[in-house]
């Protein structure tokens, strides 16, 4: 008897939703839309050599120099702009040598193929981010058109420690923090 009526139950429902379901009779056809939307943001990425080595030319305290690759990529919007800049995040040590904090690291910057880089002779910080390179609103890496063409872009930095004689001998490193930021 149960069973009966779990079957007869299931008969009309079955029947009412195929009745409530619009089926046009013969064919027909039927559209639907939909809209998407993409937020795309202003972006960036950077990179640099992990570590760079400052020589000189043998030539008693003339400066020791470095020249070094920033690669970028980076979109800006319509009405923003970006920028790279760098700073002296640890100085030199061991401590008695030559120091940033006093000056003794400089950099000037050579052409970039997207933006506009720094101009003259730059006085790395230990305690702000100097310019490295401007970046314009509406500018983007890569792609052709209205992009540059390279991808990445890049920039090259010569930097510059002085070579003292009163420094000690020894071996002295730093760390520079290259930061990148669009809008």
């Amino acid at each position: 008897m149960l069973m009966y009526r779990i079957a007869r139950s299931r008969i009309p429902f079955c029947l009412l939703l195929s009745a409530l379901l619009p089926f046009p009779a013969g064919g027909g056809t039927g559209s639907a839309t939909q809209t998407l939307t993409a937020i795309i943001n202003p972006g960036y990425a950077l990179s640099a050599p992990a570590t760079a080595s400052l020589t000189h030319t043998q030539t008693t305290f003339q400066p020791f120099q470095a020249t070094v690759a920033v690669n970028y990529e980076v979109r800006t919007s319509p009405t923003g702009s970006g920028k790279i800049t760098l700073q002296v995040t640890n100085d030199f040590s061991p401590s008695g040598g030559p120091s940033a904090a006093n000056g003794n690291l400089t950099y000037t910057c050579g052409s970039a193929n997207l933006g506009t880089p720094c101009s003259g002779t730059q006085t790395a910080s230990t305690t702000t981010q100097t310019p490295l390179l401007t970046l314009p609103a509406s500018t983007c890496t890569g792609g052709g058109g209205a992009c540059s063409s390279q991808d990445p872009n890049s920039v090259n930095l010569t930097f510059t420690l002085t070579d003292n004689p009163g420094f000690p001998t020894g071996t002295y490193s730093a760390t520079i923090t290259f930061t990148i930021s669009a809008m």
